[in-house]
């Protein structure tokens, strides 16, 4: 969900951004406390302490201690799904990847650069913590929903037509592993510089893996 979420009230009578909000704090400190103690070691309560919330509070917006971390690791991969969004149509993916990636070095503040290095963190926890692994394939997921619907915008297609799944499929899975190598890297101490073109290496797999059929301009 995109930090430009719907004003709208929902049924409590709190708004879709205030929910948002709640969330996502929530599930900042949620992930700390993971990423320092594990996950069997953290409990609701502690949660509900470490963002001033009551435990009663935790439950009303999440099903489950581990699923407070989804909104962190779909953090993870806001970015690149934002970046898929406002494609022009006459740009290569490639082009249209690396001028963003320009802009949002430029703009990103330091509360979305901590909440990146937060998914980062969730997405290597993973590894080893099933619960975190659901969350950030349920994350996987969203993205591939909607980057069919993207792609099958650019190619023309019917919104569930089978190509467009077929190469949202493969392009989501592109993003996965890139997501899941370059974090790793950096967790364990790699030179941030070695990934200063990642988006250009994504915007590269999805081509590949696509056999070229997205990443051209169209007319």
């Amino acid at each position: 969900m995109p930090a430009a979420a719907s004003a709208k009230r929902g049924g409590g009578g709190m708004s879709d951004r205030r929910r948002y909000r709640i969330r996502l704090e929530i599930s900042r400190e949620a992930a700390r406390l993971f990423w320092e103690q594990g996950v069997e070691a953290t409990s609701g309560d502690q949660i509900a302490e470490a963002v001033g919330l009551s435990t009663r509070t935790i439950w009303r917006h999440f099903r489950s201690k581990e699923s407070c971390a989804e909104p962190i690791v779909m953090s993870g991969v806001e970015h690149e799904l934002a970046m898929l969004r406002s494609w022009p149509a006459d740009v290569p993916l490639e082009d249209h990847f690396a001028a963003e990636s320009v802009r949002s070095g430029k703009e990103i503040d330091p509360v979305e650069a901590a909440d990146i290095l937060l998914a980062m963190k969730m997405i290597r926890l993973a590894d080893s913590e099933p619960a975190i692994r659901t969350a950030w394939l349920m994350a996987c997921d969203q993205v591939e929903r909607e980057m069919a619907e993207i792609i099958a915008r650019r190619l023309g297609l019917p919104a569930r037509h089978i190509d467009a799944r077929l190469h949202a499929a493969a392009a989501s899975a592109a993003l996965r592993v890139i997501s899941e190598d370059v974090g790793a890297s950096l967790l364990e101490g790699a030179d941030p510089a070695q990934f200063a073109d990642a988006s250009t290496r994504i915007a590269q797999a999805v081509r590949r893996v696509t056999g070229g059929a997205v990443g051209d301009a169209v007319a």
